[in-house]
């Protein structure tokens, strides 16, 4: 067993730096020097729940990217030094269906998450990306692309696969009109996404004053939830609305700004939701959600990524701002995604 320094959750509002234990590497591990992290909605989750000393141990953080600086005696796809980006699952059967279809995001047996999971081999709780070291298999690593800044591109592995899959599933290029509701860190990349995929792209907020940001991510439009006369003039006009609005909301105003035969992809909010089926019947709409993304699709959009120059919006602060990067989260306070340095660890 090895270890490594990280932020261990000591309830909901405090972490305490600690020492971490870090696996031995397996044959096919690789050890990671965690450089960046992005801040998720997630991670504000687990922490907000957290039962300090009588809950289990939580280290946060399942967007991360750094260098490797060991490789297992079977790893070929990487050398020390190179480097690498890691998101939110770590692990899958290998076997189902799913998984032989390159979608391990849905493995049967559920996939072995960055942290908050079991692992595979062992049985040891996974635990994350708020520390100085992770070792992973290397199938579960991806190679960063040369001209993406780490600080930035470490939020594509959740936030922006979470998105891509539902973008490129759903056809969207040129000649689609999509949507996109809420500009948060799923949000904002939504717009680059579509937009770099040739669509016209409007983005739906409560606030006119976003109209400048959403111009600048991309967007074309943007039509104002809270105004009767926006909403009821964009009524049926989107082929697909990408809806990352993270806290419970009612889906029929947005659904009803879904054309015929159009798709609402419903990725923010994750709990239970509501449906009238007349706002599905009138139209033919689809309701839809996705999370995460297979190894395929996330290498293939750090490819996208790479060939059209996006990365996230980022705010980075020194990861002994952890708690407060989870304070400013919950209060809407970031533009786009926070991104927490992990350098102060060393």
């Amino acid at each position: 067993m090895r270890n490594s320094t990280g932020w261990q959750a000591h309830g909901p509002r405090e972490f305490h730096r600690v020492s971490i234990p870090r696996r031995d590497l397996r044959r096919d591990d690789v050890a990671v020097r965690v450089d960046f992290c992005g801040v998720c909605h997630t991670d504000l989750h687990a922490v907000r729940e957290h039962r300090g000393e009588d809950g289990p141990l939580l280290v946060p953080g399942h967007e991360f990217t750094g260098v490797v600086t060991e490789t297992g005696p079977d790893v070929t796809r990487f050398r020390v030094g190179d480097p690498v980006a890691v998101g939110n699952i770590v692990d899958s059967c290998g076997e189902c269906a799913l998984c032989a279809a390159g979608q391990e995001n849905f493995c049967r047996e559920f996939p072995t998450l960055t942290y908050g999971g079991t692992d595979r081999h062992d049985g040891s709780p996974t635990l994350g990306a708020f520390s100085r070291e992770y070792v992973v298999r290397d199938r579960f690593a991806h190679p960063l692309p040369a001209g993406l800044d780490p600080a930035a591109a470490a939020p594509l592995m959740c936030a922006g696969v979470t998105v891509w899959e539902p973008l490129r599933a759903l056809g969207v290029g040129p000649g689609t009109r999509v949507a996109v509701s809420g500009l948060g860190g799923l949000g904002h990349l939504a717009v680059k996404f579509a937009a770099a995929l040739g669509a016209e792209v409007a983005v739906i907020s409560r606030s006119p004053d976003r109209a400048a940001e959403a111009a600048e991510l991309g967007a074309h439009d943007l039509v104002v939830s809270g105004d009767p006369d926006q909403m009821a003039a964009a009524r049926d006009r989107f082929d697909v609305l990408i809806d990352t609005i993270p806290v419970p909301h009612d889906l029929g105003p947005y659904l009803r700004l879904v054309a015929v035969d159009g798709t609402l992809s419903h990725l923010g909010h994750l709990g239970p939701v509501t449906v009238e089926t007349l706002d599905l019947l009138i139209g033919r709409k689809k309701l839809s959600s996705a999370g995460s993304g297979g190894l395929p699709a996330t290498a293939a959009m750090l490819d996208f990524c790479a060939a059209h120059g996006i990365t996230a919006d980022v705010e980075v602060l020194p990861s002994a701002d952890a708690a407060l990067a989870l304070d400013r989260l919950e209060r809407g306070d970031v533009r786009h995604r926070f991104v927490l340095d992990l350098s102060d660890l060393s």
